[in-house]
């Protein structure tokens, strides 16, 4: 059986639990309301806040609004008032243009009155002139006893000699007008050719320089008794020295194009390291069809820098050996070159065909590439090559006659003439060997020397100036400007150079005296 005082703290246990329960509950369920009031007290100032800045922005957005509306129409306003005062302006610009018309008008009706007056006064004063020159040819009639056709005649002959001899003064004077002005327009049209085209050059050499890499390389340059460097030369027909000079091997001869295939055989037979006759054939076998090839590539650069479209095949190769070729040490190629331009500028200056004149300038020293092989001078070689490949009379007849062998019958030779002068005797464009060079300088001192009472002369700035000290006690001031004026004709008769030679004559008094 259940004991009653435990069903009794049962009871009052349980019902402490349900009264514990019960606050517990109101505890939560008032903390929920709470929460839930703050909640939405927050979600009102929020939303709140939301509304008020919504209602900043769209406060912000009209003012921007009306400030861009105001900017706008202030813009607007500003475009008309410029408008209207351009309109004003033109307006005042009109007004004055009618009175400008209106002022025209009323001058030009006083103007035409006044013509209309003049032209009555001088045609009454024709008519009274008429008049009186009737009256004096016949009173001249009477007095000289000429008829009408008489004085006519004689009056006619006397304006014809006056005519003639004023025609002859104007002849002269036009004429010589005229030469002065082609003699200016001649220089100016050289010098801007000369001033708008300038090439370089390349110096004479006849021997070339090959390195070795030590001197037991000559030994086998030179093989067993000579047989490698005798089958060299024979192969090449070239000149091989080989001498004490260390680590170099001298390659000599005339034919540049001989001496490049020999330079470029002997350097690929050095680092090739096999030198024997058979082997040496070989590579100077695969050289000189490398040599073929570079030639050709040389004249085609050369045409298209010139810009001559075209060419026979065989004249872009005879153009292309011209570069192993020169002229008192100017390379031929760039000579040629240098002259198709300097003959296309001074054509298209006078009005001609400028490209023509390139052709004729290029084409007229080809001639230079065959004469070794040809019999004749390198003008008429040329001329027969061209014409034998084609091209125009004009080109054939430049390279004919531009060293003035021939009739010069066409414009573009004589061009190529001077444009040839132009570029051969440019400042450095041609230079002396060492030897002429020593050698003209010693026959320019030589010949002042030759004339009485000269003590001393000097050949300076690379002989084109001589100086000329002379004996004061000898020779005066007169006799020094004469003996200048004749050593510049004795060098002018006696010796060829370049340019000009400028002649100074210097004579010298001294007094001395001591003061003792």
């Amino acid at each position: 059986m259940f004991d009653p005082t435990t069903i009794i703290i049962a009871v009052v246990a349980l019902g402490l639990g349900a009264l514990v329960g019960y606050v517990v509950d109101r505890i939560r369920l008032g903390a929920t309301f709470q929460r839930r009031d703050e909640i939405i007290r927050q979600a009102e100032r929020e939303a709140e806040n939301i509304r008020k800045a919504e209602e900043l922005a769209a406060k912000e957005a009209l003012l921007k609004r009306r400030e861009e509306l105001e900017a706008e129409i202030g813009r607007t306003r500003e475009e008309l008032r410029a408008q209207q005062k351009q309109l004003d302006q033109r307006e005042a610009k009109i007004e004055q243009r009618e009175q400008d018309f209106a002022k025209k008008e009323r001058m030009l009706e006083v103007t035409q009155k006044k013509l209309a007056e003049r032209a009555k006064v001088v045609e009454a004063r024709d008519r009274e002139l008429e008049r009186v020159l009737r009256e004096e040819q016949e009173q001249l009639h009477r007095i000289s006893g000429l008829d009408q056709q008489a004085a006519k005649e004689m009056l006619l002959d006397r304006l014809e000699r006056r005519l003639k001899e004023e025609t002859g003064a104007l002849i002269l004077k036009y004429r010589n007008e005229l030469k002065d002005k082609a003699q200016s327009m001649a220089r100016e049209i050289v010098g801007m050719a000369i001033q708008r085209c300038a090439s370089n050059h390349t110096s004479e050499m006849t021997v070339s320089s090959v390195d070795i890499p030590n001197d037991e390389m000559k030994g086998r340059i030179i093989g067993r008794e000579g047989r490698n460097i005798r089958a060299f030369e024979k192969i090449t027909g070239v000149d091989v020295i080989v001498d004490d000079t260390p680590g170099v091997v001298i390659v000599s001869a005339f034919d540049k194009v001989r001496r490049e295939v020999a330079r470029l055989s002997l350097i690929k037979l050095i680092q090739d390291g096999r030198i024997h006759p058979s082997r040496i054939e070989e590579v100077v076998t695969q050289t000189q069809k490398e040599m073929d090839e570079h030639i050709r590539r040389l004249g085609q650069e050369a045409c298209q820098e010139v810009g001559i479209n075209g060419l026979h095949e065989k004249l872009v190769e005879l153009m292309g050996r011209l570069n192993f070729r020169t002229s008192y040490s100017q390379n031929v190629l760039r000579h040629s070159v240098e002259v198709a331009f300097l003959t296309g500028m001074i054509a298209e200056e006078l009005g001609l065909d400028g490209q023509m004149a390139r052709r004729c300038g290029f084409l007229h020293d080809i001639g230079k590439a065959a004469d070794h092989e040809m019999e004749g001078g390198h003008p008429e070689i040329g001329a027969d090559l061209l014409r034998r490949y084609g091209e125009p009379p004009e080109v054939v007849h430049a390279a004919r006659g531009h060293h003035d062998d021939i009739r010069c019958d066409c414009i573009y030779t004589v061009l190529v003439a001077a444009a040839d002068a132009i570029s051969a005797s440019r400042p450095g464009a041609r230079r002396e060997t060492l030897e002429r060079y020593l050698k003209r300088l010693e026959e320019l001192e030589s010949v002042a020397c030759g004339f009485p009472g000269v003590e001393q002369a000097y050949a300076v700035q690379a002989g084109r100036e001589i100086r000329v000290i002379v004996d004061s006690a000898e020779v005066s001031d007169r006799e020094a400007a004469k003996m200048c004026r004749d050593i510049a004709t004795a060098i002018e008769q006696s010796l060829t150079y370049p340019g000009e030679v400028k002649v100074t004559v210097l004579r010298e008094t001294k007094a001395v005296e001591y003061a003792r």
